[in-house]
Formats: structure tokens, C-alpha cells, sequence
């Protein structure tokens, strides 16, 4: 929300009462068949398609009186996965109303994100809880694929865009706090594992069935190594609010690079890494083991202006949003086509790499690649349309468009 004053963020209503109409349009009464365009499907790059689309579903046959749409000249690819978003047009996926929450996940949508987990910021454990209950109706809803807990348990010494002050020691009775209000929905929590309770705390998420994920940590190359011996298998945002690479002490980016079960994720806005170290993680990692995410906050999607982030005060400036207080860099104000579009025509990636850490590798980790990720029969029709320059121009979710290409 570009502004002249300041916006905030704030709840506002009652809470986990709420539950507002779906954020999806309706699927088409006949099919669909898309045709003529170039595709990334899980072969690789593929001229000439044909795509079919029967309700919800892409279909292996075109459904009796399907319409045809000639995508000639325009790239299609599966809907993207961001695994961590703290919201966008103004929400906040922490402090908002259900509808405000609506409304950055629609914002998202827009640009090409059609499976969404909404993350939470440190704040106190009540507030947390209480949003977690409220998030986890929008998931049984299917309008979120679940729940990311950023905070509070992480490392004061790399806390970011946290508030030191709410930050805690991962208690495993207080992780496990968060899990029941959840209600089965939470689908990360991100840890400073070298914390007292930290290796109990990652060893009780996936006893559930949740993601450990190491992040915003001050810990060591072989603390991290303990830690994914113990079952962590993310890397939250690699390089940013953790050491860097020292050639005595190679620390935790090392570690979370070399181990092949370790998904590492990456903010590909130009602001939080340099292209070299994007370059780094994919030639260590292998386009297997990044997903592209926002960490996106309220300002996606918004333009410049105050925001909120949990209590913590930031301004967006330019696009990059910073705390007012001591100017670290507070989320971002990505969106996935960005990401996507940078990472084809600044970073050089080969398009199938990008479109993986955008779709496929995000839709393994968190258990949905059979139905989302890719454009395959029998999966949900979410799928997007670009122009030859990357430029997103539709997007379907589950066989309707959000938003219908203009083509010519």
C-alpha cells in the first residue's frame, strides 16, 4: 500500500469466529485446452503443449466440447510454492483478521502463487496460539497450505527482524504448544537448534510429521551437522541471520549445503543475496535442494510506507523493507514472479531450475507433489501464463482463472 502515512498492519475484530467466502472463483462448466505454448514440465522444456484442463483437474484428454486457447508465443508452468510469507497487500499472516489475511494470500495469488503457507513473527506465545487457531481454519478451508512459525525460538545474537525482547529458548513443551494450536497444520517451525531444547525440539517436530528448519542461528558447523543428524531438513532463508563461511570455522552454511537431505531456501530479490551466492547454492545444493520463497511482509504487493512487523516497526523504501529501529532488513516485498523472472534473465538459471525451486521442490517438502508442483494429469490445474519476457500474464488455481490472460 504506497503511502503517504503511515499503515499499520493491526488486528482488527474478533478472531477464530470468521470464516469468510473461499478466495477462489469457480471452475469453468466445459474444459479447457491450452495449446502452442512452451511449458516446463517435469521432462524439461517442451514446445508446442497441449494442456487440458476438466474442472479442478488438468486431464490426460481434452473433455468433450472443451474451449481451445492458443498460448503460441508464451511460457506455461505450474503454479508457484512459497513455503514462507508473512503476508502481503497490506495484511499481516501474524496479526490479521481473517479477511486481512484473505487478502494477502489473493495478493499473492495474483502474482502466481497458488499454494501458499502463511508464517507467523516472534511475538508472545498467546498471540501465536491465538493466530495459529485462526490460520488453521483457513487451512481446513484450503485457502492456506498450512502454518510456518518463525520465532520466537531463535538466536538473539541473529534475531533480525525479531523482537529480542519475545525471543525464548525452544522448550519442547512450548513448540509443542503451537503444534496443538495448529490443530495438524503446522507445517514448519524454524529453530535456532544450538539453543538449550533445541535438538529435543527439531527430534519432537518430526515425530509429527513437521518441518525442522534451521534458521536466524548462531550455531556451529557441527551444532548445525547435530541438527540434521536429528532430523532438520531446511535451511531457513541460507545465508541471511546466520554466520558466514569462515575457512576455520565454516559454520552452518557449509553444513546445510553439502547434506543432501537439507532443502535450502533462497529470497531472490536482489536485495538479500548477491548473484554469486545464489550461484553458490544451486551448484552446492543442486537444483533438487533450493526453494525459491518471498519471506515476504505486509508491503508486498503495497509499495512504500510504515508497516508492522509483530510489534516491530519498519519502512519500506524503494521496495526494501528495513526496521526503523537499527535498519536491518525486515522480510521483503517480493513476489514469486519477481523471483521467477529474476532468476532467469539477471542470475542466468537454466528456466526448468528456477521453475523447480518455485513448484516441485517446495511441493515434495511439504508432502503435496501429488498434487500440486508440476503439470501433470490427475493434478490440481494451477498454472501460469507468461509472455516470452517472463512477464506473468494469468493464473489459474484449481481450474479457474484468477486471472485471465489477455491474449491477442
Amino acid at each position: 500500500m504506497a503511502a503517504t502515512e503511515p499503515h499499520y498492519s493491526a488486528p482488527s475484530g474478533a478472531r477464530g469466529t470468521a470464516r469468510p467466502a473461499p478466495t477462489d472463483p469457480q471452475p469453468a462448466d466445459h474444459g479447457l485446452v491450452l495449446s502452442g505454448a512452451r511449458a516446463v514440465l517435469p521432462t524439461g522444456v517442451v514446445e508446442d503443449v497441449r494442456i487440458a484442463v476438466d474442472g479442478t483437474k488438468i486431464a490426460a484428454d481434452a473433455p468433450a466440447n472443451a474451449h481451445l486457447i492458443d498460448l503460441t508465443g508464451h511460457w506455461l508452468l505450474p503454479g508457484f510454492v512459497d513455503i514462507h510469507n508473512h503476508g502481503g497487500g497490506g495484511a499481516s499472516f501474524s496479526s490479521g483478521t481473517a479477511e486481512q489475511i484473505l487478502t494477502g494470500v489473493r495478493t499473492h495469488r495474483a502474482h502466481g502463487t497458488t499454494t501458499l503457507v502463511t508464517s507467523t513473527v516472534t511475538d508472545d506465545m498467546d498471540v501465536l496460539v491465538r493466530q495459529a487457531g485462526l490460520l488453521s481454519e483457513l487451512a481446513e478451508q484450503g485457502d492456506i497450505a498450512g502454518i510456518h512459525f518463525e520465532g520466537p525460538f531463535i538466536s538473539p545474537c541473529r534475531k533480525g527482524a525479531h523482537s529480542e525482547a519475545l525471543l525464548r529458548d525452544p522448550d519442547p513443551a512450548e513448540v509443542r504448544k503451537l503444534l496443538d494450536a495448529a490443530r495438524g497444520h503446522a507445517k514448519m517451525v524454524t529453530l535456532a537448534t544450538e539453543l538449550p531444547g533445541g535438538i529435543e525440539s527439531v527430534r519432537l517436530l518430526v515425530e509429527h510429521g513437521v518441518i525442522a528448519a534451521v534458521g536466524h542461528t548462531d550455531a556451529t558447523y557441527e551444532q548445525t551437522v547435530e541438527a540434521i543428524d536429528a532430523g532438520a531438513t531446511v535451511a531457513t532463508h541460507l545465508y541471511n541471520a546466520m554466520p558466514q563461511i569462515g575457512h576455520r570455522a565454516p559454520g552452518p552454511i557449509a553444513a546445510l549445503l553439502e547434506d543432501e537431505r537439507v532443502t535450502v531456501e533462497l529470497i531472490n530479490d536482489g536485495t538479500h543475496l548477491h548473484p554469486a551466492a545464489l550461484q553458490l547454492a544451486f551448484h552446492h545444493a543442486g537444483p533438487d535442494r533450493v526453494a525459491f520463497i518471498t519471506d515476504a511482509m505486509d508491503a508486498a504487493g503495497s509499495g512504500d510506507g510504515r508497516f508492522l512487523l509483530g510489534p516491530l516497526e519498519v519502512e519500506v523504501t524503494d521496495g526494501v523493507a528495513r526496521l526503523v529501529d537499527g535498519g536491518a532488513i525486515a522480510g521483503s516485498t517480493l513476489t514469486l514472479d519477481r523471483a521467477l523472472r529474476r532468476a532467469v534473465t539477471v542470475d542466468g538459471l537454466p528456466v526448468e531450475h528456477a521453475v523447480a525451486a518455485l513448484s516441485a521442490n517446495p511441493a515434495r517438502l511439504l508432502g503435496l507433489y501429488d498434487r500440486v508442483g508440476s503439470l501433470e494429469p490427475g493434478k490440481d490445474a494451477d498454472l501460469l501464463v507468461l509472455d516470452a519476457d517472463f512477464t506473468l500474464k494469468g493464473v489459474m488455481r484449481r481450474g479457474a482463472w484468477v486471472i485471465a490472460p489477455e491474449l491477442s
